[in-house]
């Protein structure tokens, strides 16, 4: 075997040539790797000796997609068209065997060559279009010319990984290899051999793209993109296709691809594909942090959050106990997962058996006692903080020596909490989102004296149960909500100075908003947090709950709703609106689109910044995500912190003195030294 560089091998079967790359931990296309693929072809090409080509990846995965850290630098060595022209060149057959995932620029270079074989649980996919880009190396030319062009927009357009059985039936791999990778590719090769076939080059293979597609693109460029550019830009590179020879095709693909690179939504996007890898990072606590086996789960209250919280454990493979005080509340609650389950089941997910089997890790109980062997005790009960108290004493007696007790308050002080308890450092808050079993985000409130072990266990289960884990601190609302009410209390006002709930509902959905703060209060019930004995009928919300009007869930709220639960202004809501004006003597006037967006954004950013002034978020970047993931802020603005700084962080804070708020120290002193969050 002959070392060509650090990354790459390249060594004889026979009259085999085995180029193996080994590039931990995802066998990246960096540089080195390019640098290498280009020498190994070369030298295997001019190889007498050599019959065909054989590429391997050595670890989990085949190339898993380029090294996006090298997006933004400048190239060294060979370019991704150098390495294109390496394999056009080869006159010997030259055939991936691929494992894991090929994505990106690993897919692109599996295309190169001039056959494809992977094991049965490989996934082949372009997802540039998620990183606001294109494929960049030949995809949007080259898989066309293998798929056809309807599943090559598919792929590039959504950015969807396909799997080995779609690749094999759609001619994107030539066959699945059962057992051992590199034994079955070389017996596919010799194969090929003993059958006298040689090279062939996808750029050459034209029958699929023959024809008169023109409907296929119209529909494709129909669909919904969500404010999302890339896709838009990928179907116009696969229709290139049909217009272009290969070389001017790939000539337009780079022409786009450089264009989509510079672009501010790619920005964005690259910085939340950063961000969120950072979330992990907790910067006080080491990654060999010692953590707490979590082998067996228990939960108090059986209620939406308890169920759905259960659900992440049960679907991990990890048993749940869940507790509640009647029943009737226990039995609705299972019968509620046990729904789920079904309709997922239904549509396909999974079978049947898959969830008996989930619904066998799920056992109900009245008992407390019955948390006692429990690693991890989630309590999810109503947010009042003597209840909560008082749950925590309870499981602190019955809970073993060392079992964490985790709170699921939105809100509330997780210190106080932990005061109940003769383990605080064993307390910590895990804040789901609704629907728990659905959303990504899991806020990991630290308290003041919750240990780094505990902290490092949290932040690893995150990842078990397949949420993005942020750790925040002590703090009313934490990050996520606490940023939310200071948007929630501004948009208030703005109802009280003229604005109607939708007016301020549709800037924030044409920002890129799934939906507006009304919407989302009647999604989650106006009487969330609302108490009856203590409304006098002095807020919008409160006419609201007082008449019945709690969201969706009644038909009515702030919108008024159909039998499908679509929202149309109300009426009602408006009459109710202009009735408390005239009690409250205010003029109504009319507020531009552009000072609702600044009084609905700014707000949000002017607090982030206070949370990191306290020290409540370990990084700007921890506070995109958040809001990402538990917020639906569009991702091609990169969050609230990114998107202050793509307006300038001057902008914020004379809006902010505009609109008569208290400045956050931090974005004052931001803004004097002329820097960015990202500079934090």
């Amino acid at each position: 075997m002959t070392a060509i560089n650090a990354v790459t091998d390249l060594s004889r079967e026979g009259d085999v040539a085995v180029i193996l790359l080994n590039h931990p931990p995802v066998n990246a296309l960096n540089e080195q790797m390019r640098d290498g693929l280009v020498a190994a072809l070369t030298d295997a090409g001019k190889d007498n000796a050599v019959r065909a080509i054989l590429l391997i990846c050595a670890g989990r995965t085949f190339i898993a997609g380029a090294d996006i850290s090298e997006f933004d630098k400048v190239q060294k060595g060979a370019g991704f068209k150098e390495a294109q022209d390496a394999f056009d060149n080869v006159q010997k057959p030259i055939v991936a065997a691929i494992h894991g995932t090929a994505l990106g620029g690993g897919l692109e270079v599996a295309m190169c060559c001039h056959y494809r074989v992977a094991m049965g649980s490989a996934k082949f996919g372009q997802p540039e279009v998620n990183l606001g880009l294109i494929p960049g190396a030949g995809g949007t030319q080259r898989l066309p010319r293998l798929v056809g062009i309807p599943k090559a927009l598919e792929m590039v357009a959504t950015g969807k990984p396909i799997n080995a059985q779609d690749a094999l039936l759609n001619g994107l791999i030539d066959e699945i290899v059962p057992g051992d990778l590199k034994e079955g590719a070389l017996a596919f090769i010799n194969e090929l051999l003993a059958e006298g076939k040689g090279i062939r080059r996808t750029r050459d293979m034209n029958e699929k793209i023959a024809g008169d597609f023109a409907p296929i693109f119209a529909f494709a460029k129909g669909q919904n993109m969500r404010g999302f550019e890339a896709p838009m830009d990928a179907i116009k590179a696969v229709e290139a296709v049909t217009s272009m020879s290969f070389d001017e095709g790939i000539l337009n693909e780079h022409k786009i691809f450089e264009a989509r690179r510079a672009s501010a939504q790619s920005l964005a996007l690259r910085h939340l594909f950063f961000a969120e890898r950072k979330t992990s990072k907790v910067p006080d606590v080491a990654d060999d942090t010692p953590t707490l086996p979590i082998k067996k789960v228990g939960i108090v209250g059986a209620g939406t959050m308890g169920g759905g919280i259960a659900m992440n454990f049960v679907n991990a493979g990890i048993p749940v106990t869940i507790v509640e005080m009647k029943q009737d509340a226990l039995d609705h609650g299972l019968g509620v997962v046990k729904k789920n389950y079904d309709n997922s089941a239904a549509k396909g997910r999974f079978s049947a058996e898959e969830v008996a089997k989930r619904m066998s890790l799920l056992t109900g109980t009245l008992k407390f006692e019955d948390l006692a062997d429990c690693d991890l005790i989630i309590e999810a009960v109503f947010e009042r903080m003597d209840v909560k108290k008082d749950v925590f004493a309870k499981l602190d007696k019955v809970a073993k020596p060392g079992a964490i007790l985790a709170s699921n308050t939105s809100f509330l002080n997780i210190d106080e909490i932990a005061s109940a308890t003769e383990r605080p450092g064993h307390v910590l808050g895990l804040h789901f989102f609704s629907p728990a079993n659905v959303m990504k985000l899991l806020e990991i409130v630290r308290g003041e004296k919750t240990s780094k072990e505990v902290v490092a266990t949290a932040m690893k289960l995150a990842k078990t149960i397949g949420k993005v884990g942020v750790l925040v601190g002590v703090a009313y609302g934490f990050v996520g909500n606490r940023m939310l009410a200071a948007r929630s209390n501004e948009a208030d006002k703005m109802v009280m100075e003229g604005a109607l709930p939708w007016d301020i509902d549709r800037v924030l959905v044409r920002f890129g908003f799934p939906m507006g703060g009304f919407a989302m209060w009647d999604l989650a019930g106006l009487d969330l947090g609302w108490v009856k004995e203590e409304s006098h009928g002095e807020t919008l919300r409160d006419l609201l709950n007082e008449m019945g009007r709690k969201g969706q869930k009644t038909g009515a709220g702030y919108y008024d709703y159909d039998e499908k639960r679509k929202a149309t202004p109300s009426p009602i809501t408006e009459n109710l609106l202009k009735d408390l004006w005239a009690k409250k003597g205010v003029t109504p006037r009319t507020i531009p689109d552009q000072e609702i967006l600044e009084r609905q954004l700014y707000p949000m950013i002017n607090e982030g910044a206070k949370i990191l002034e306290e020290g409540k978020a370990s990084r700007a970047s921890d506070i995109d995500i958040v809001w990402l993931y538990g917020y639906g802020f569009p991702a091609w603005r990169g969050g609230p912190m990114f998107y202050a700084d793509t307006i300038g962080l001057d902008t914020v804070l004379a809006g902010v003195k505009k609109y008569g708020w208290k400045p956050s120290a931090l974005l004052e002193k931001l803004v004097a030294e002329e820097k960015k969050f990202a500079d934090l």
